[in-house]
């Protein structure tokens, strides 16, 4: 495989930036979901019980444990820690300098200390329905109730951030004078190809195995751009396409997502590109058509580890020549391109009769040995072909593929039964955690064929322990990984080596690695469910608490609030597919919407102008339960329509029995008062401080002026960066000059500069003259 330094710098360069929206998104909600006067008030969360302070570090690793001594308290070492994390992510963007581990050691730590501590510990029913409503929460956060935090894509930044901590290197290289890749520099970046893998494959398999009439029927498309958490505009136009090309998306979702990534360990560099343009498609769409944060985001910032130096043109040494594609080119010569192609064979002076100077002979003669080795290099090109007609061959098997040329549509239907996939995955998924064995083999006997190229013992000895250290971490984390990777197939899992088992579970707490699988059901086949709250000063007239993001005035066009994620309004579509007892937390909404809390109502509006109870709290809450269309073309001026389907909570006020009920069963009632800090801690006032100028902003507008402040400063230090000089390319004769061996190492003894010390890596081959 070719190099990967500039992939490499992609993939950092892309965590820090989701590391950045991911913790400026949550610092914008912090005070309405776990302040003190918030949703899930943090401070029920972190008690001390009576352990050693290593002991309850390691148990519930969050750094909010110091919190009391910068006399915070733990909203407010939320606020902390989401700030820091954000300004340290957009250090990292900005100066290569900072993209070292320690720096992401430091990303990682603070967003699993939010993850650890952003919830309360409430009864085990907070989560019964989650499986079935499309998202799988990690099984921590069924522990510890982290009702806001409990998304497959935040375990899945905190496992991509810690594979950056191995992927950066410990000494960035000099920008205009590229050193040689030390031989384990690539170990690590393996782990992320490993992890778009899981990712990708999981997510396609369980939509198979949860047996949704949707997904078998090929028909969820229909439902989807309707029915999911937050739509776009476009989601509106893509919904409206015939349901034909519905049913054919499906089926290419199912081939990019099952039966493509096995492609990413293709041993043709292809395949791989091919497997990489496939998934980035796939985001793409989902990016236009949903408002799924940062997660698809950072699954494009996984795939560039499909990615190499050669692809992006950044491979090193002088101007790139114009090379043949024929495969035939590189051993035996191009026979179908001509004479002038770089690298060509060279013809032998022929004398022409006719013109009487001798010239080039064309075609090229090959001689009878050069044929197996053309042969051999055109293997790969087989290959290629043979891999492409093979999925489409399994496509149209599996999917019943047919073109009904009368009505310019392609039929397409599910051939096989739940029996006969099931078989297929249990032959399959053992051999796919083989193939990454394989693969991870492959990259470490790689890695110790470098280390045997180094000059000199020195070099040898400098790069012996790095090569050691990230060969057995990345292995480690293989075998970690493999346990929640074989959640796929139970009978795999049981088969699993003991020891995988016992790893895992000694170091699941940090959230290594993780099972993915996400919308294995497809929701709201009769119609998108979405819980709609009203207020009321007489309990007679009624007015519809509008918010912010999620669907609710028919006449409003769905937003595009991508990298955001509105907590939240993704709560609230969980909390319609299922009786509100299921999501304990809507009692406590209830009441701070009683109660005027600011900091909840900035959740639903940030401009509290348009909150229609801004100048006086509401007497009454009730919630009411409607279905959601995506209205029809020619309808002027309204996206949805709606139909009421019942009362989803009952109207109550404050101290009215029912609330006070409860609230008390799912333990949400305030047993006794926050403490007061003094306010004369410079820290909490600083925090205050920024509280007050940021909360006027809206979350959107807030990240992306971060991330056109990033896009400006990268502009102007290229406009200020003066290019670096090419070196002059050789003239044609002095190329074609033999170098005599003694006169060229002579000269190179000669400009030969000091030894290299181990903080200098291994040095480039230099260049004969």
């Amino acid at each position: 495989m070719a190099g990967s330094r500039v992939p490499r710098q992609l993939f950092l360069q892309g965590v820090a930036a989701i590391f950045m929206v991911a913790f400026a998104s949550l610092y914008t909600q912090i005070p309405g979901l776990y302040g003190t006067e918030g949703i899930l008030p943090a401070r029920r969360t972190l008690r001390p019980q009576g352990k050693g302070r290593w002991q309850q570090l390691w148990e519930t690793p969050t750094l909010l444990w110091e919190a009391p001594r910068l006399g915070l308290d733990t909203a407010q070492g939320l606020e902390l820690l989401t700030l820091l994390g954000t300004l340290l992510a957009l250090g990292t963007l900005l100066m290569r300098q900072l993209r070292h581990p320690l720096t992401y050691l430091l990303l990682w730590a603070a967003y699993l200390s939010v993850c650890q501590a952003s919830g309360a510990a409430f009864p085990h029913c907070w989560t019964l329905p989650l499986a079935c409503r499309g998202v799988t929460p990690h099984p921590l956060s069924l522990q510890v109730g982290q009702v806001f935090l409990y998304f497959q894509w935040d375990s899945l930044l905190l496992e991509t951030g810690f594979l950056a901590v191995l992927v950066a290197p410990l000494r960035q290289p000099p920008r205009r004078r590229p050193e040689a890749a030390w031989p384990h520099e690539d170990l690590p970046f393996w782990l992320v190809r490993w992890l778009l893998f899981r990712l990708m494959f999981a997510s396609g398999v369980v939509k198979l195995t949860s047996r949704c009439p949707a997904w078998w029927g090929l028909t969820a498309l229909t439902y989807h751009y309707e029915t999911q958490c937050l739509p776009t505009p476009a989601a509106w136009a893509a919904h409206h396409l015939p349901v034909w090309l519905h049913r054919l998306s499906v089926v290419a979702t199912f081939l990019i997502e099952v039966a493509v990534p096995p492609l990413f360990f293709a041993p043709v560099r292809r395949l791989r590109l091919a497997a990489f343009y496939a998934q980035v498609l796939l985001q793409v769409l989902i990016i236009i058509t949903g408002n799924y944060n940062f997660f698809n985001l950072l699954t494009l910032v996984l795939t560039s580890a499909l990615l190499d130096d050669t692809h992006l043109g950044a491979g090193s040494g002088n101007k790139k020549t114009p090379a043949c594609e024929c495969p035939l080119h590189p051993t035996a010569g191009c026979l179908t391109c001509g004479p002038d192609i770089p690298g060509a064979p060279s013809s032998s002076p022929t004398s022409d009769p006719a013109a009487g100077a001798p010239g080039p002979s064309w075609p090229p003669v090959v001689s009878p040995i050069a044929w197996p080795k053309a042969l051999l290099a055109a293997l790969p090109l087989l290959l290629e072909l043979a891999v492409y007609g093979l999925l489409a061959y399994g496509t149209v098997l599996c999917f019943g593929l047919e073109a009904d040329w009368e009505q310019g549509t392609v039929l397409s239907r599910t051939t096989f039964t739940f029996h006969q996939f099931s078989q297929w995955l249990k032959t399959v998924t053992l051999p796919t955690m083989w193939l990454g064995a394989a693969s991870l083999a492959w990259e470490l006997l790689t890695a110790l064929w470098r280390w045997t190229q180094l000059q000199g013992w020195s070099q040898k000895l400098c790069a012996a322990a790095p090569l050691s250290v990230l060969s057995t971490a990345t292995a480690v984390l293989f075998l970690i990984s493999l346990v929640p990777y074989s959640y796929l197939e139970p009978s795999t899992h049981g088969r699993l080596w003991t020891g995988a088992h016992r790893l895992f579970g000694s170091v699941e707490h940090l959230q290594l690695a993780n099972s993915y699988g996400l919308f294995r059901r497809m929701t709201g086949l009769g119609g998108r469910p979405e819980v709609v709250l009203e207020g009321s000063y007489d309990g007679q007239h009624w007015t519809e608490i509008e918010f912010l993001y999620k669907p609710g005035n028919v006449s409003r066009p769905p937003p595009v609030v991508t990298p955001h994620q509105p907590r939240l309004d993704w709560q609230m579509w969980f909390a319609a597919l299922g009786p509100h007892t299921h999501s304990p937390w809507f009692s406590s909404l209830v009441l701070r919407l009683l109660q005027g809390r600011e900091p909840v109502i900035r959740l639903i509006q940030t401009d509290l102008s348009r909150y229609p109870f801004h100048k006086q709290p509401p007497t009454y809450i009730r919630a009411q339960l409607y279905k959601y269309w995506f209205s029809q073309p020619g309808e002027q001026g309204k996206w949805w329509r709606r139909q009421w389907v019942e009362e989803f909570f009952p109207p109550v006020s404050l101290g009215d029995p029912t609330l006070d009920t409860l609230l008390r069963q799912f333990g949400l009632q305030d047993k006794s008062p926050p403490r007061a800090r003094g306010s004369s801690n410079a820290l909490t006032q600083t925090l205050h401080w920024l509280r007050e100028r940021l909360s006027p902003l809206e979350a959107p507008t807030l990240l992306w002026g971060l991330l056109a402040t990033v896009g400006a400063i990268w502009v102007l230090q290229a406009l200020l960066d003066p290019p670096a000089p090419r070196p002059a390319p050789p003239a044609r004769d002095e190329k074609q000059r033999p170098v005599h061996k003694k006169d060229s190492g002579t000269s190179g003894q000669q400009a030969a500069p000091a030894p290299n010390s181990c903080s200098s890596g291994p040095r480039p081959p230099r260049r004969k003259k």
